[in-house]
This record gives C-alpha cells, structure tokens and sequence, in this order.
C-alpha cells in the first residue's frame, strides 16, 4: 500500500471556505481549485497512491472546514490533520472538541516552527506548547512537527518526556534552515523510538525534479540514521523512495512508501 501524507486542499469558493485573518501565507491562484479533491484523487490514480493524510494547511488557521469535508466525501481514502494557536489559551479546549467531533478522521495535530513561521510559538519550552502537545498525544494523535532544525533540541526533550506520543518531523526538518550543528539535534531524534521522520519536501532545497537525486546522499544519511521502521515517504513521486534508498531491500522501501503509515494510521 502506497500512502501520502502530504496534500493540501486549496479552494477557490472563499466564501465558503475563506481564509484565516492571521494565514501566514495565501494560497497562489494556480494552487486552488473549484474541485480539489477530485484533482487529487487524479494525482492519486496517476502514481497508485492507495490513501493519503490531507495535511490541514495553515491558509485555513484553525477553520478545518474543507478539509474535514475532503474526509466526510471519501472516508475509505483519507484522513486529515488538525491546526490550532499555540498562544490561543483556548486552543487545548478547541482541540478536544475538534477531535470528539471528528473521532475518525483527525490523526495529528501539526506543530509549525522554523526560520520563516515564528509566529506561531517562541519557544517547545513554553508552558502553552507543551500543554498543546500533551492534549494532543492524549487524544492519541500523531504530533507532527513542522520545524526546523533550530527547534530540534526542545522538540527532543519533549518527546523524550512523553515517549508514549508519536512524533513524526516533517519534511526532513526542512533542512535548507538552520546550521549543521543544529542539524546533529535532528539526528539525535533519532534516538528515541518514537520519533518517525518524513522523506519528503526535497523541493524545498532542491531543483532538480522529480526525483532530487542531488540530495540523495544526505536523504540517506538521515534514513539510515532512523531505519526503515521510522520513515515515511510524503511528497513528489513515490519512486523517489527508490532512487534516495536504492540501497535498502524491496521490502524496506514499501515501508517507507506506505507500510509503516499503515500501521500507525490504522488504514
């Protein structure tokens, strides 16, 4: 089974579904469709992508509307993501409701932090953050870290004291921010086996489409440092998995395309 954990739903009905007054960014034009959903599941037939998490993107701040419809359309094929404020004292609250509302179809809450989004959250030592994660992880969701590698030392103590809570790090933790000796903090989350990492956003640092291999070498640096057990692949063609692991075995690669998301979302 082939599986993203990537897409995001745009929509050109902004009535509807309108953007957040405090979005970070705004979708370009070419990016929102009056039918997303049915072009991503013609993305979905073009590269046999079996199910897909629809990441909740941050145009929507903490409006999950459309993309908790996307879900209640094709519930056999997705699943989705929920987005709240750290500094909103209310968001614990929010998230909670969200979820006993919407008991199948949110999987994880996604934390956003590097070099261009600092508006989100200071510091994963804030009293305000944590308790967002610890709300989160008890309501068995998946922590999703949208971070860059600045953060990787807080996220790690805070993974590390709720070892229950399983973490994914988005996008290789978007690597093109940060230094190289903040980038050791990334790899260190590898230590803790509850750490998953996500091969996915290489078009953040590279341009070499679709299949990146100029990153290749760092791609495996990191894979090989979390194991086949503890990555996920998430954006761009599938086959990238193949051409960043060559070196893995057939079946270790199917768990980095789908198998190890399986068993975590439970598809």
């Amino acid at each position: 089974m082939i599986i993203e954990w990537n897409a995001h739903m745009f929509s050109t009905d902004t009535k509807r579904y309108p953007f957040h007054d405090k979005a970070t960014y705004i979708p370009k034009p070419e990016s929102q469709s009056s039918h997303p959903l049915d072009e991503y599941i013609a993305r979905m037939k073009k590269y046999e992508i079996d199910r897909a998490v629809l990441v909740h993107p941050e145009p929507y701040g903490d409006d999950h509307t459309l993309a908790l419809d996307c879900v209640a359309e094709r519930p056999d094929l997705f699943k989705t993501t929920a987005l709240f404020y750290p500094k909103d004292p209310h968001a614990p609250d929010k998230l909670r409701a969200l979820v006993k509302s919407n008991q199948e179809a949110i999987v994880a809450f996604r934390f956003h932090a590097h070099e261009e989004q600092r508006t989100y959250l200071e510091s994963f030592k804030d009293a305000n953050v944590k308790e967002l994660w610890k709300t989160a992880g008890d309501l068995g969701l998946i922590i999703e870290l949208h971070i860059g590698s600045e953060y990787a030392a807080q996220a790690f103590e805070l993974a590390s004291t709720y070892s229950d809570f399983t973490v994914l790090v988005d996008h290789m933790s978007e690597a093109k921010y940060g230094s190289g000796p903040e980038y050791c903090d990334v790899i260190r989350m590898s230590e803790l086996e509850n750490v998953y990492m996500k091969l996915s956003g290489l078009n953040h640092y590279a341009d070499d489409a679709p299949f990146f291999q100029s990153v290749a070498p760092f791609s495996r640096w990191v894979a090989d440092a979390f194991g086949a057990d503890r990555v996920v692949w998430g954006s761009g063609d599938p086959a990238i998995v193949d051409v960043h692991l060559e070196h893995w075995s057939e079946a270790d690669r199917a768990k980095v395309k789908g198998d190890n998301l399986q068993k975590l979302l439970k598809f």
